[in-house]
């Protein structure tokens, strides 16, 4: 019995975890197109792009130092179990004038991580407005042009969502006051559109290879 029992752990459960979560992405599918060909970052010559990057993209706005604990927990929730995904990215999108703060919140969360995906980049109020008005969103920017969500958005500049979330109805981002959302949600979706590349990108080898 002992025996037995040592070879369905050893041989039997890991193939039955593979297929449920391979089943699991197959089944869940693709995470849902909310918004298209969302505008390129093309301000201040600016060498940080949406295109051919998954982009996590946030709004800190002008005070920085009341959203270190939304940086602090997309972190640790977030950042530091997909931030060795090659093209994958943070931006986080900010008024002129805080710079000097934003080196603060860089040199804190390096504590914590290698902060080389983390982008910042800086522009004028109203080009912030723009932006987030092409998002699409059913959310707002604060006065201070920030927001506690973050968004998806894929490498053709589309923004990724729940068009059936259980308690939303369509999802358009992550709330990062909320470590529940951070893990409950937005953890699986970012899983979710990872492999979505990863399969996509198996296939493409699998064809030339033909």
């Amino acid at each position: 019995m002992k025996k037995t029992f040592v070879l369905i752990v050893l041989f039997i459960l890991p193939i039955v975890a593979y297929l449920f979560f391979a089943s699991g992405v197959n089944n869940f599918g693709k995470l849902a197109v909310l918004t298209e060909n969302i505008p390129e970052l093309t301000f201040d010559n600016n060498s940080i792009k949406f295109g051919q990057k998954i982009t996590v993209l946030g709004f800190l706005g002008n005070e920085v130092e009341n959203k270190k604990g939304n940086a602090f927990n997309l972190n640790q929730k977030i950042y530091k179990r997909f931030h060795e995904f090659n093209d994958f990215q943070f931006v986080m999108v900010l008024p002129y004038g805080t710079e000097e703060k934003v080196n603060e919140l860089k040199e804190e969360l390096s504590i914590l991580a290698d902060v080389s995906k983390w982008k910042f980049v800086f522009t004028d109020a109203q080009t912030i407005k723009t932006l987030f008005a092409n998002l699409g969103t059913d959310t707002r920017l604060d006065d201070d042009l920030s927001t506690p969500y973050v968004f998806i958005i894929d490498k053709d500049r589309n923004l990724r969502g729940r068009s059936d979330d259980e308690e939303e109805g369509t999802k358009y981002g992550f709330n990062t006051n909320s470590v529940a959302d951070l893990n409950n949600k937005m953890e699986d979706d970012v899983k979710i559109i990872l492999a979505e590349y990863r399969l996509a990108l198996k296939k493409n080898n699998s064809n030339r290879s033909k």
